[in-house]
């Protein structure tokens, strides 16, 4: 029996119906896109009507939308969550995205359900316990091997989602409460006050500052644009690129970068692996993720904990952008760079001080290495600069610089007094049309002719593959064959749409156990249906979420990044430089403790006791 080909899904980001019908241009397999309410990413919201256009516009080619309704939700919500997802069901959302389980137990439409990373799904009884509830995607944590992603892959049979760029939440996703505690907005409800990105003194428990101003829980961004073909193997279906915050510019560029080394890694593959969607991109750049705005880039965890030591960017949480090359001199507003990249009138460039501080400049007037810069700037011999504003291609990206295609085959004939036109497409439909004509015989032979005029599809996303006439010897006027022409194309938008197929949700296992029979405040349960859920599926000891109690000793964050390991000072590490037994980090008003849990080389950060704690 031959197996069938597995579908690989290129997942992009959208924080607006412009940006996701610009991901879908460049070569989406799939969006992900907010509503109004209950996204994970609250200032990225969208109306149905909005959320409905970007559907039609997503099914021409086969790609699906998914839908993040990936909040914790109260009780007195659960109501308004309901209708919400009957209208996404209504507006043809392919799949909604889900953290709070309550939600399986609201009276929802038949739509598929996937299961979003802030489930916290790091072990394989997880996320066999979430495909037995009847989820039909798994988004896994960012912080997994390719071994913990085979694990996984090993006992369930649903498509593995696997983030490949962008941001990383330093916290295992879902079970951050730092931003709740200290500013009251709870990332859970999409609100995340994006503490980790602060600058923080590094204390002892006396108060003596280890480090200053350093930004200690701040990650790079991640790039896996080297692990594509490993992630397949170890089980990856599904890439998802973060950023529901991200600009146009930076999504075009990251999923035409993307897309390029899926295709790559599809067409080696001698048809073992199909793309999840059709038609093909033409792009007017070359992608450089480089040249999006980044942090950096890390691997993260996905070559396992040896490769840990890179994963913050302790100096700066902004975008490094991409690096140029060394100052050769620097005399007031002029520059002399070592670089081979071309520089252009407005470029801003940025570089490290002696203080470690991030600095930028905007560049006049650029001749090759010879920079005139805005404003003076005293930078030393040797320092390495980078390229943040990228004025030609960011000029580039703000014109349409993507096309995507259908292609179709057309058979052109007569039959019965008419005249019939058959057109064939790569998604595989294929419809007919006749227009009741009375054609002459023609002088000279009409075949080429008639093709140019049904090829003309400059309007549509068609594109003429290949094209038959059985009526080349007959004078067809122009008009006849551009109305059958449009005529049929119309014909084939509308069975695309009717044939578009829906994923309906999967059956529950009532008989599911869940992995353990004690919950924790990190696994968010904020409504009784989710906590009857649990308790259907042998749940004993439910602690409720941070967010519906006071509990003044939680932790706050849980982490696999140490900043004992990134300081070079892990424990396990017999070579390791030494600090202090008990670390707490300071921001102005906030101080945090760091535990470090060497047997499980896992980090948690919580509010000290004040009898324990450092005076503020």
């Amino acid at each position: 029996m031959i197996a069938k080909p597995r579908h690989i899904e290129l997942l992009a980001p959208a924080r607006d119906a412009m940006t996701a019908f610009e991901a879908i241009k460049h070569g989406a397999d799939a969006v992900y896109v907010g509503p109004e309410r209950f996204g994970a990413r609250a200032m990225a919201g969208n109306s149905i009507d909005d959320i409905a256009r970007v559907c039609d516009y997503a099914h021409q080619f086969r790609a699906r939308v998914y839908a993040t309704v990936n909040t914790i939700v109260y009780d007195d919500e659960l109501a308004t969550v309901e209708r919400l997802i009957g209208d996404l069901y209504r507006a043809h959302v392919d799949a909604i995205i889900v953290q709070d389980l309550g939600l399986l137990r609201l009276d929802l439409p038949p739509i598929a359900l996937h299961a979003s990373t802030q489930c916290d799904i790091r072990t394989p009884d997880k996320a066999l316990f979430l495909q037995q509830l009847g989820f039909s995607q798994l988004v896994m944590a960012r912080e997994l091997s390719l071994n913990e992603i085979s694990a996984i892959n090993e006992v369930v049979s649903v498509p593995l989602e696997a983030f490949v760029h962008g941001a990383l939440c330093v916290s295992y996703s879902g079970r951050c409460a730092l931003s709740h505690a200290v500013k009251g907005r709870s990332a859970n409800r999409g609100q995340c006050a994006q503490m980790c990105r602060l600058p923080y003194d590094l204390e002892d428990e006396h108060g003596n500052k280890l480090l200053k101003n350093k930004h200690l829980l701040s990650l790079r961004d991640l790039n896996l644009s080297q692990r594509i073909a490993p992630m397949i193997e170890a089980g990856v279906s599904s890439f998802k690129i973060e950023g529901r915050l991200k600009d146009v510019a930076y999504v075009k560029n990251v999923v035409a970068h993307y897309r390029q080394l899926l295709d790559q890694t599809i067409a080696a593959s001698d048809g073992a692996l199909v793309r999840a969607s059709c038609g093909a991109t033409s792009l007017s750049f070359e992608p450089d993720v480089q040249r999006s705005f980044n942090r950096s880039f890390t691997h993260y965890f996905i070559d396992g904990r040896d490769k840990a030591s890179t994963m913050a960017c302790l100096d700066t949480p902004k975008s490094q952008g991409q690096p140029l090359g060394k100052v050769l001199a620097c005399h007031g507003k002029s520059l002399l760079v070592d670089t081979k990249l071309q520089v252009v009138n407005g470029d801003g460039l940025s570089f490290f001080d002696d203080r470690q501080q991030f600095c930028g400049v905007r560049v006049n007037v650029a001749n090759g290495r010879n920079l005139l810069l805005r404003e003076p700037v005293d930078i030393k011999p040797g320092t390495m600069l980078y390229r943040t504003a990228d004025k030609a291609f960011d000029d580039i990206l703000s014109r349409p610089s993507a096309q995507r295609t259908i292609q179709v085959d057309a058979l052109l004939y007569y039959a019965t007094g008419s005249l019939a036109l058959r057109l064939t497409d790569e998604r595989g439909n294929s419809v007919a049309h006749a227009i009741p004509a009375s054609l002459d015989v023609a002088r000279t032979p009409q075949g080429e002719r008639q093709c140019d005029i049904l090829a003309k599809l400059g309007d549509t996303i068609y594109r003429m593959r290949d094209c038959t006439t059985r009526v080349w010897e007959k004078f067809i006027p122009v008009s006849l064959l551009a109305q059958l022409r449009r005529d049929t194309i119309d014909l084939l938008d509308r069975t695309n749409a009717i044939t578009h197929h829906l994923d309906l949700r999967k059956r529950e296992n009532l008989d599911a156990q869940a992995p353990s029979a004690t919950l924790s405040h990190a696994d968010n349960v904020a409504n009784h249906l989710a906590e009857q859920l649990y308790r259907d599926h042998g749940v004993i000891d439910i602690q409720p979420a941070i967010e519906t109690c006071d509990n003044d000793h939680a932790t706050l964050m849980h982490t696999r990044y140490c900043i004992r390991r990134q300081l070079g000072a892990c424990h396990r590490d017999r070579n390791a430089r030494s600090l202090p037994a008990r670390l707490f980090l300071r921001n102005a008003d906030t101080l945090l403790e760091v535990h470090c849990d060497c047997s499980a080389c896992e980090m948690r950060i919580t509010v000290p006791q004040k009898k324990d704690a450092p005076q503020l």
